[in-house]
């Protein structure tokens, strides 16, 4: 049984250094982590702009829902 902890340790410990080593996506990974926080910053700062927007875009579409309906 101890054979065995050891044997997946040793593995768990190789494949860690493996993945913190590997450099093959490390620029896609940072360019996709700069984007997301870039894309969460202007949604915090636009944040009434975009509300106000989306509320005037679903009003707009219930009033056209409820004229096409009527008609």
């Amino acid at each position: 049984m101890l054979q065995k902890l050891d044997s997946l340790w040793f593995m768990a410990k190789y494949k860690m250094h493996a993945f913190l080593t590997d450099e093959d996506g490390d620029v896609n990974i940072v360019s996709m982590v700069v984007l997301i926080g870039i894309a969460v910053l202007l949604a915090i700062v636009f944040r009434d702009a975009i509300k106000s927007l989306i509320t005037s875009l679903l009003k707009t579409i219930e009033k056209n829902a409820t004229d096409a309906v009527n008609n």
